[in-house]
C-alpha cells in the first residue's frame, strides 16, 4: 500500500491543471430548453421560427454554462416579451447525432396555463419567430417533426401523470 499522499493533497496547483486538461478533452453537448405553455383551453404554444422550416415549442439552445431552466425562461423574454416562471422539468430527450449536428440534450419544462391577459402580452420581439399559435394536437402532430411530436407527446404524459420522462429521438428509452 503506498503512503505517498495524492496529487490532489500534495500538489494543489498540478492537480489543478490536470482538471483543466481533462475538461477541455471532455466532449460537449448541445442543450436546448423549450416550454410547454398552455391556454385556458389546453391548447399548446407553438412558434414558428424564421431561420428553419416548420414550427417549433418556443425556447431554444442554452448558452455555455447556463442552466436550462434559465435558458428557457430568457428565449422566452427574448423570443415572446414574456417573463415567465418555469415550472417542473416533464422531459429529457436525448436527440441522436443527425445531418451536420452533434447529439443533443432537449429539456422540456413546464410553462403552465397562460389567461387571457396573459396571451394578449405575448409579443414577437426578434426577426427570429414570425408567429406564434395555440394549437390542438391533432395541428401539433401536422405541422412538428415526428420526433418533437412524440417530445411534445412525452412531455404532456408527464404533466399528466406527475413525473419526468427520460426518452431518445421521442421515443420512450427502455
Amino acid at each position: 500500500m503506498s503512503t505517498e499522499q495524492p496529487l490532489y493533497e500534495r500538489d494543489p496547483e498540478s492537480w489543478h491543471a490536470y482538471l483543466v486538461e481533462g475538461n477541455a478533452r471532455q466532449p460537449r453537448k448541445r442543450v436546448s430548453a423549450d416550454v410547454l405553455i398552455r391556454d385556458v383551453s389546453g391548447r399548446i404554444l407553438l412558434v414558428e421560427p424564421t431561420y428553419k422550416p416548420g414550427w417549433d415549442l418556443p425556447g431554444g439552445m442554452a448558452e455555455a454554462n447556463e442552466p436550462p431552466d434559465m435558458a428557457a425562461r430568457r428565449e422566452l423574454h427574448e423570443e415572446l416579451g414574456i417573463d415567465l416562471e418555469i415550472g417542473r422539468l416533464l422531459c429529457i430527450d436525448w436527440v441522436a447525432p443527425h445531418g451536420p449536428w452533434d447529439d443533443l440534450l432537449a429539456f422540456i419544462f413546464d410553462g403552465g396555463r397562460l389567461t387571457p391577459a396573459q396571451v394578449s402580452q405575448i409579443r414577437l420581439q426578434n426577426s427570429e419567430l414570425r408567429a406564434f399559435e395555440f394549437c390542438h394536437d391533432d395541428l401539433i402532430t401536422e405541422r412538428l417533426p415526428q420526433s418533437l411530436s412524440r417530445r411534445v407527446a412525452a412531455a404532456r404524459s408527464a404533466l399528466v401523470k406527475g413525473d419526468v420522462r427520460y426518452v431518445h429521438d421521442g421515443s420512450v428509452a427502455r
